[in-house]
């Protein structure tokens, strides 16, 4: 029989696999403010200063895939449907082929996963500035768009993706095939969980929600939709327990047991990963808020995604609530002896901590209104109008150079012919200004 120390070890390690994807994926997913970036294009093209620290930074082109209200609504109905889905298929066809065909899916995936957590670690054990020194291969695809039909304008091209590698990623991709196929020889549950919290990595710095009243939507659906599948029926617990792949991560009840007292059965118990990349990405807006008003209240200085050195107190108070959430999910099943659906206590612990810190530090409008797209469109507005007022000055300038060539001009004639005494000179500018400016018209 399990012990409760083995047990309260089980939960502890559960715990600990499920804040390292958060917190890393939280800081994962920061990005430098559009500000800044608008900021060096202007300084690259006003001067020739050395920008090639920042060269990443100019790279960016926002997050990669932002969630919406309207994503928000459909999320517990599209789970609802592949969570049925795949209790049909195990119920209904050969479970050995389906684990086969399954876990060849997520070995592909995961193997991508796998080699981007693998790259932070390297990272951070050898430091960024090392890794930028390093000989630096740059894989970018971009795309020109012809506006007006075959014949017209062609656009800036639009970059689609940029790769950067550098000396360290060839052992890294090897390490990491090694591991997925291990994984794929034989289904460790240790190898398992590797893949399963690189997944939750990926997804958490990848999925950008753009507002707290979408996730505060997102939470308050898939909290419907957890307890209805745990509590109403058993398709959750059986498609969780029924596929043995990296979709949840796992912890031997008596490995405590197991290690001193020779067992080798191992019992596990377990947490989706849906009850660490939901409630992560939440997470993660809280940290790029708190980065957002810091950037906001310091508009002088070039803010990048790797100055990680501001205030946080929603990111701190949102993590605080998700410890205390998986915490009393943890105690409630221990005593019921029955699976209990994280959602039920995750999302209002989360939310909660979003209402409780803005009233207290009284942002409760500016927080609920915050935006990023609605943010990233104000950046773009103020940058072209920033560019348009710098090429009205430049056309201003060269009006003003053609204005003293044709005031030479008048002057000129009227020394030269008597009977252009009486035209005054200003004349002459005014018309032929109307003139330059209809011939740019008619091109």
């Amino acid at each position: 029989m399990t012990s409760d120390r083995d047990l309260f070890v089980a939960y502890g390690a559960l715990m600990g696999g499920a804040l390292l994807p958060i917190y890393h994926g939280a800081y994962a997913s920061l990005r430098t403010p559009r500000s800044t970036i608008e900021k060096l294009k202007a300084r690259k093209k006003l001067s020739d200063a050395d920008l090639s620290d920042y060269e990443e930074e100019l790279d960016e082109s926002g997050l990669p895939e932002t969630l919406t209200s309207e994503d928000a609504y459909w999320l517990p109905v599209l789970g609802s449907a592949v969570l049925f889905g795949m209790f049909l298929v195990f119920k209904y066809l050969d479970k050995v082929w389906v684990d086969r065909v399954l876990g060849f899916y997520f070995a592909c995936v995961g193997s991508f996963a796998v080699t981007k957590a693998f790259l932070a670690v390297v990272t951070g054990v050898l430091g960024r500035e090392r890794i930028k020194n390093m000989d630096l291969t740059k894989l970018q695809l971009s795309r020109r768009v012809r506006k007006g039909g075959i014949k017209g304008k062609e656009s800036k091209p639009q970059d689609l993706l940029i790769v950067r590698l550098t000396n360290i990623h060839p052992p890294v991709v090897v390490l990491s095939s090694i591991v997925v196929g291990a994984y794929l020889w034989n289904k460790h549950w240790i190898l398992s969980n590797v893949l399963a919290l690189s997944l939750s990595l990926s997804s958490i710095s990848l999925l950008a929600l753009d507002s707290f009243k979408t996730g505060s939507i997102m939470l308050a659906g898939l909290f419907v939709y957890d307890v209805f599948w745990v509590f109403g029926t058993n398709v959750m617990v059986s498609v969780a327990r029924g596929f043995d792949g990296p979709i949840k991560i796992v912890w031997p009840k008596n490995l405590v047991e197991g290690l001193f007292d020779g067992a080798t059965d191992w019992k596990m118990t377990m947490l989706g990963l849906g009850d660490i990349v939901i409630p992560g990405i939440f997470i993660a807006l809280a940290l790029r808020y708190d980065q957002h008003r810091y950037a906001k209240v310091n508009e002088k200085l070039l803010i990048t995604k790797h100055d990680v050195d501001f205030p946080k107190p929603y990111f701190k108070a949102t993590l605080v609530a998700y410890v205390a959430g998986l915490a009393t999910t943890m105690l409630v099943m221990h005593f019921t002896k029955a699976a209990q659906p994280a959602l039920l206590y995750l999302s209002p612990a989360c939310v909660g901590a979003i209402v409780i810190t803005s009233l207290r530090l009284g942002q409760w409008s500016e927080t609920w209104a915050y935006d990023s797209n609605e943010e990233d469109a104000k950046a773009d507005e103020e940058a072209k109008r920033a560019k348009g007022e710098a090429a009205g000055e430049d056309e201003a300038d060269d009006d003003d150079d053609d204005d003293d060539d044709n005031d030479e001009a008048a002057w000129e004639g009227v020394k030269d012919d008597g009977s252009n005494a009486t035209q005054h000179p200003r004349s002459t500018r005014s018309s032929t200004r109307k003139r330059k400016t209809s011939t740019k018209t008619d091109k």
